[in-house]
C-alpha cells in the first residue's frame, strides 16, 4: 500500500490476496452485504475507489477508476482511467472498460459516459437505493438524501470519541529503506 491508501473494514471485511499493490489515495471498503476482496496480483491505481466488490487475479484498475457495491470482476480483466464498474455489474474475465466508460448490468455492457439513458435504462432495475441503504425507490420529485444522510449520520455518530493515533516512525515497519 502506497501513501494515503485507505483500507476500511469497519462496514465489511476487507481481504487482499498475495502480489496485491494500492497505490496512492486509493479507497477500499469493505460492506456487510458485499466484503471486498482481491485476487492474486492486482493493482489498484492512484486515487481509486472500491467498495464491496469482488475482483478476480491478474487484474488492472488504473488511476480514477470506480468499482460499486456487489461487483464482479473476472480474472485478467483492465478497468481503465476513469472507468466504473457500476453497482451488481458482471465484468467477465479478460474484459476492458476504456478510459471514462461505464460497465452496467449482469451480464455487464459496457457503454460511453454520454450514452446517460441506455446506462440508466440497465442502472434502474439495479435498485441503488434498496440494494445499498435498504430504501424503496423515491416517488418522483422526492428525494432519498434526508433518510441517507440520516443513516450515514447515526453510523458516524459512533466516531464521535475517537482520537488520531500518532505512531512513531519507530513503530512502522518498513519493506524497504526509507
Amino acid at each position: 500500500m502506497l501513501f494515503g491508501a485507505v483500507l476500511s473494514a469497519e462496514g465489511g471485511p476487507v481481504e487482499l490476496s498475495e502480489g496485491c499493490i494500492v497505490m496512492e489515495n486509493a479507497v477500499l471498503r469493505g460492506t456487510r452485504r458485499n466484503p471486498l476482496r482481491l485476487g492474486r496480483h492486482v493493482l489498484v491505481g492512484p486515487g481509486s475507489y472500491l467498495t464491496g466488490c469482488a475482483v478476480d487475479d491478474d487484474t488492472f484498475l488504473a488511476t480514477g477508476s470506480r468499482v460499486f457495491n456487489g461487483a464482479h470482476i473476472g480474472a485478467g480483466s483492465e478497468v481503465r482511467i476513469n472507468g466504473i464498474v457500476h453497482l451488481r455489474t458482471v465484468l467477465p474475465p479478460r474484459a476492458t472498460v476504456p478510459i471514462g466508460w461505464v460497465a452496467v448490468g449482469d451480464p455487464a455492457v459496457i457503454l460511453p459516459p454520454g450514452d446517460h439513458e441506455d446506462i440508466w435504462a440497465v442502472q434502474r432495475e439495479l435498485d441503488f437505493p434498496g440494494y445499498v441503504f435498504g430504501l424503496d425507490q423515491p416517488e418522483p420529485g422526492h428525494s432519498l438524501m434526508p433518510a441517507i444522510c440520516d443513516r450515514f449520520g447515526r453510523a458516524l455518530d459512533r466516531h464521535r470519541n475517537d482520537r488520531p493515533l500518532n505512531p512513531s516512525p519507530s513503530d512502522i515497519e518498513y519493506p524497504f529503506n526509507v
